[in-house]
């Protein structure tokens, strides 16, 4: 039997990646909801046409209250939503799609095995944090009009290249085939982490303002503007020190 080198096995968790970029089942799982909420945003229905959409799974529908009401601050004018369909108002049709996508790909790490669910469920609580920071950044500024609603999803979505790149490497070690060392894994998301998060920006289908966004984040390229959710995001990843 032929050994493996590191190399060899880098190779085959880059190409696994690549495979399911191009596959957002793999992703996300089988989500007939995930995909009849991006159909009717795109055909601009009505709120209550989305509502009856998310309704039709109780734990969608909590996560888009919970989530209308996290942004809410103290220094913020905003009083809770009592309804699904406040909630859908208030987070805006742009958002919905991204939240449903970040909620169902959260459930999905609760399929993957040992180290790799752990380390996954690491990376998602930077996620919440640096989304949780970027809102309170607001505050800092006079007068902005940007949504905390834009901001937070693309905090919740700041190392999103970390966190498939983990859901591959489960699925390469699964399979049995050869063992994927943490070490590795780490040296992966280490050299290829923006790459991998841009790549999976792009394969996904997410609207190109989030990508657009993320790539100023990442300073990838420059802002069109003073403010918008990418420069907040950008400030709060320089504060951590965190290297995109």
């Amino acid at each position: 039997m032929e050994l493996l080198t590191e190399l060899d096995i880098e190779q085959q968790v880059l190409d696994k990646i690549r495979s399911i970029l191009k596959n957002e089942e793999q992703v996300v799982g089988r989500r007939e909801i995930l995909s009849d909420l991006k159909a009717a945003i795109v055909a601009e229905s009505t709120v209550n046409s989305l509502c009856d959409i998310i309704a039709k799974d109780p734990g969608l529908a909590a996560e888009m209250m919970w989530r209308s009401n996290s942004v809410i601050r103290n220094w913020s004018s905003r009083t809770k939503v009592r309804s699904l369909k406040d909630a859908v108002i208030r987070l805006g049709v742009i958002n919905l799609y991204r939240y449903a996508f970040s909620f169902y790909l959260r459930e999905k790490f609760e399929h993957l095995h040992q180290p790799f669910k752990k380390l996954v469920h690491g990376y998602w609580h930077l996620n919440e944090q640096i989304a949780s920071e970027s809102v309170d950044a607001l505050f800092d500024i006079p007068d902005n009009l940007i949504s905390p609603e834009e901001v937070q999803t693309l905090g919740l979505f700041s190392m999103f290249g970390q966190i498939v790149t983990l859901t591959a490497a489960a699925v390469v070690d699964s399979e049995g085939e050869v063992s994927v060392p943490v070490s590795l894994i780490r040296s992966i998301m280490n050299t290829h982490q923006k790459k991998l998060t841009l790549m999976a920006f792009s394969a996904m289908g997410l609207d190109p303002e989030l990508q657009m966004e993320l790539m100023v984040a990442y300073e990838q390229i420059p802002p069109s503007q003073d403010l918008s959710p990418g420069v907040i995001l950008n400030r709060v990843l320089r504060k951590r020190k965190i290297n995109l």
